[in-house]
């Protein structure tokens, strides 16, 4: 792409050097060709950035006096140069991408293909299915019947989407991940003991900006709809029960589990290995610590903490109550120390 047109879809101040140029992806200030862009968010960092062998910089204006150390170097400036950087690698991307079907796919009846989709080898496409202008669909992904995926979504290889589940925009989706599967949920025949699966009929509904680690799981709604709100960002290995709502701009790190009809709130972040009881909540904003859990049934908030506290342990509290807790129940536990002959009762 020209430098120009990247300008013109992110923004930015082009400070030195020509729009013509060709930008063909991104790199580091050490390994950066003459066709790469860099980026830069201090002075020293602009300084190396200019002495690199790259074709354009993005950095912070006013960062730096003058370029004047390398005047064939472009020069971009954006408020926040590592997201001008990310957004640019992503436009540059989907700039080489090649569209078309590739003889070995299947797809079922009624298929409706966007504009410069690609459908890689062994994919298969269920029947009524949507793809959205283009959208790519690597190798072996199974793709259900009536699926609807939006513009310019990755489905990476051997992920599988089930019948009826929703995709918006931009929406990546990595290897192995499983979208849209019966939630876990049955009833129990209390003469026989056997259980019946209880009916998992719901949709799934993935909205704009999401993107699912590999070999990630979210269930669909039991008789409603499990939602992934818009900007939410999964890690691998995590699962998210069925009717859970996920509010926008989540971060869910690794092996965390998120039990049946659960809901976190909009900017929560959780960290690797929490979980999640059935029908529980996490409110908006709230931080959980690794392997932090919320009981059944029970609310986390931010209610009455400062801007950016913890919450940890199980059940979850301020991080600070916790080691409050420890170095009491340590004080406690070295108070009834013998000595000589070891534990010893208070009474």
């Amino acid at each position: 792409m020209r430098l120009g047109e990247l300008i013109e879809q992110l923004g930015g101040k082009l400070a030195q050097g020509r729009e013509e140029l060709s930008v063909t992806g991104v790199n580091s200030s050490e390994n950066a060709s003459a066709a790469e862009l860099v980026f830069a968010e201090d002075a020293p960092a602009a300084q190396q950035a200019l002495a690199s062998h790259a074709g354009a910089v993005v950095v912070k204006p006013d960062c730096l006096d003058n370029y004047a150390s390398n005047s064939k170097i472009a020069v971009v400036e954006f408020k926040q140069p590592r997201l001008w950087f990310s957004r640019a690698a992503k436009l540059l991307v989907a700039a080489h991408q090649t569209a078309g079907v590739h003889p070995t796919a299947v797809l079922g009846s009624n298929v409706k293909l966007g504009p410069e989709v690609a459908i890689g080898p062994n994919a298969v496409i269920g029947n009524d299915a949507e793809i959205g202008a283009c959208t790519r669909i690597d190798a072996g992904a199974v793709i259900g019947a009536s699926v609807r995926i939006g513009d310019n979504c990755r489905i990476y290889p051997r992920a599988v989407l089930y019948a009826g589940t929703t995709l918006g925009n931009q929406v990546i989706v990595h290897a192995g991940a499983v979208l849209g599967a019966d939630g876990f949920g049955y009833v129990r025949d209390n003469e026989t003991g056997a259980y019946i699966q209880f009916p998992q009929q719901g949709t799934l509904v993935i909205e704009d900006d999401v993107e699912i680690g590999a070999n990630s799981t979210i269930d669909r709604g039991a008789l409603a709809e499990t939602r992934i709100c818009r900007g939410v960002k999964i890690d691998n290995l995590v699962h998210i029960g069925h009717n859970c709502d996920i509010g926008e701009d989540v971060i869910i790190v690794s092996g965390t589990g998120i039990s049946g009809s659960c809901t976190v709130g909009k900017g929560a972040i959780l960290a690797g290995q929490v979980g999640m009881g059935d029908h529980s909540h996490v409110g908006p904003g709230v931080i959980m610590g690794g392997q932090a859990g919320v009981l059944p049934h029970k609310t986390v908030t931010n209610e009455g903490q400062k801007p950016g506290s913890v919450m940890w342990g199980t059940p979850a509290r301020p991080l600070m109550q916790v080691l409050r807790e420890q170095a009491t129940l340590t004080r406690l536990t070295k108070s009834g120390r013998n000595k000589k002959d070891g534990w010893q009762s208070e009474e």
